[in-house]
């Protein structure tokens, strides 16, 4: 399967629309002409190895929300400062969001207050193999967020940043996944584990986490059980504020059990493509229509 983290296939595409028009005015036709031939391109580059397409999306208040208010509550606030026309900008990519879920024969996954690194990530889980038969089925994640790279772990898994258009991995996916709890993830708000929660909204500055810091906590996290790093160690609250946000494994057993539920739903034909390509006016993309 070829798991399709939509949300960053779209905003790439849109800045990449954007930066070449020189404007900050959306063209919805362009950008889903944009948005649809990459999925053709990279459907073509990969299916022959790693099968259909999965469709991956994000839907809105974030469980991880509830346990740290403060996750990625800075976009918002870059979103606020920015000349482009966000309300606008989201209309049109959930306009194309939902034509992909409607129109085209891929399975489809969005489950109310899930991420698609939820979605990605539990498919990993349920389906990643930890050494590789002829009968095994490969899983390419489409992605250039490094935040995947700890399903690695799982031999059949892979990941292609559709950006960048390079393969993404690391020798240690397991070590990978300790180092960026204990880093954090400024990108979404997430301190190292020394800090305190609300150091990026409140203009404060990280306690630094030193490679000699980070060698010694490593080497607890490796030598003790989870559930005895307490209040002894200075970092132990920061660590596991950061392992439920970043770690997949943590992502809410209901909402697993829905994205199965939903990724087990028969996909449906190809029957609706040509109908929707002509009145979507996608000349281009209705020539090589079989390519989806």
């Amino acid at each position: 399967m070829i798991l399709v983290d939509l949300n960053q296939v779209m905003i790439s595409n849109l800045m990449g629309q954007l930066y070449s028009s020189k404007t900050n005015e959306v063209d919805e036709d362009l950008l889903r002409h944009m948005v649809l031939n990459g999925i053709r391109s990279y459907r073509n580059k990969f299916s022959k190895e790693y099968g259909e397409l999965v469709i991956c999306c994000d839907d809105t208040n974030n469980w991880r929300k509830d346990s740290f208010p403060y996750y990625k509550a800075h976009r918002k606030t870059n979103r606020d400062e920015s000349d482009l026309d966000w309300p606008n900008i989201f209309d049109c990519l959930n306009v194309i969001r939902d034509e992909l879920k409607e129109f085209f024969p891929y399975r489809y996954i969005q489950v109310e207050r899930a991420e698609a690194d939820d979605a990605i990530g539990t498919l990993c889980y349920e389906f990643g193999a930890q050494l590789l038969a002829e009968d095994t089925e490969k899983i390419l994640i489409l992605s250039g967020d490094k935040d995947f790279i700890q399903l690695q772990k799982f031999a059949n898994v892979s990941q292609w940043d559709p950006v960048r258009k390079r393969k993404v991995s690391d020798n240690d996916p397991e070590n990978y996944l300790i180092e960026h709890i204990l880093k954090g993830d400024r990108g979404d708000g997430v301190p190292n584990a020394l800090s305190q929660d609300d150091v990026f909204v409140s203009g404060g500055r990280q306690k630094p986490m030193r490679q000699t810091i980070m060698q010694k906590i490593k080497q607890v996290v490796n030598e003790v059980p989870l559930e005895k790093i307490n209040g002894e160690f200075e970092w132990a609250k920061g660590f596991h504020r950061n392992r439920k946000l970043v770690d997949l494994q943590y992502t809410p057993d209901y909402l697993r059990e829905e994205i199965l539920e939903q990724y087990n739903v028969d996909p449906g034909g190809r029957e609706k493509l040509f109908n929707y390509f002509v009145k979507r006016k996608l000349n281009n993309l209705v020539e090589n229509i079989s390519e989806f």
